[in-house]
């Protein structure tokens, strides 16, 4: 299945307005918030053999949170054929983004690439967690790679690739991830958090600006006692976001896959 979502959000004297709001199944945008999108699973995705697109604006001034309702589960289909997210983001000066999806798991068999590029103006905002669950209950995870890049007027930030599955050579061993089920990263500019490491955990400041933190864990509870400091970002005052007139959404059914 090739699929696209798109969402933009522009800043307007009253606040931040959705202008796009659309998608198909299985990128089903909705609004929950004056400014926050929960992306609903309109089928089974990522599923071997799908192409998937997300397009996420955000405009000067504008404010925009991106949640997901549920976690994603990647899995094969009957032929083996891999699957593939590609996530395409901007945000504009003084603009702001919370990237907060719940996790993607592995499952066993999936053959799943993500890519997310990243490209931010001088002065714009960016919150971003990226969690990978290795395989569901009982089961070894697939094939899985994440592959995300974050620029700063052009010039790279921060990037990462993160590879898990029986082609990963080495994944969980003492060098990787050493017996851990969950992968869990967070990226915020602004101020640098307090750096600080232990065995299964590491929050550095970046050379050009921000903070990353990376954690494994036995499970999401154990890597959101960490990630979770890091994902709000300071209260902005003035700036109330509201959602006017003009917002164009796509209301598809769910439907399901064999």
């Amino acid at each position: 299945m090739k699929a696209t979502a798109r969402v933009v959000a522009e800043h307007t004297t009253s606040g931040t307005a959705l202008r796009v709001l659309k998608g198909e199944a299985p990128l089903l945008p909705r609004r929950t918030g004056p400014s926050e999108v929960h992306f609903v699973g309109g089928a089974a995705a990522p599923l071997g053999g799908d192409d998937l697109t997300m397009e996420i604006e955000v405009g000067p001034g504008a404010e925009l949170t991106i949640r997901t309702v549920a976690a994603s589960i990647a899995l094969p289909n009957r032929f083996g054929d891999a699957s593939r997210l590609s996530v395409s983001v901007s945000v504009a000066e003084g603009g702001r983004l919370l990237w907060l999806p719940e996790p993607l798991i592995a499952a066993a068999r999936c053959r799943h690439t993500t890519v997310s590029t990243v490209d931010l103006d001088r002065d714009a905002e960016l919150v971003w967690r990226e969690e990978l669950v290795c395989g569901r209950h009982g089961e070894d995870p697939g094939d899985v790679r994440l592959t995300t890049v974050l620029r700063r007027d052009g010039r790279a930030l921060y990037r990462s690739d993160v590879a898990v599955g029986p082609h990963a050579r080495g994944w969980d061993g003492p060098a990787g991830f050493g017996g851990a089920r969950v992968h869990a990263t967070v990226f915020r500019t602004g101020e640098t958090a307090t750096t600080s490491s232990t065995p299964t955990s590491a929050v550095m400041a970046l050379a050009a600006g921000g903070t990353v933190a990376t954690v494994l864990g036995r499970d999401l509870i154990e890597t959101r006692r960490i990630t979770d400091a890091l994902v709000t970002p300071p209260q902005r005052t003035g700036k109330a976001a509201v959602t006017p007139q003009g917002s164009t959404a796509i209301d598809s059914p769910l439907v399901r896959r064999a």
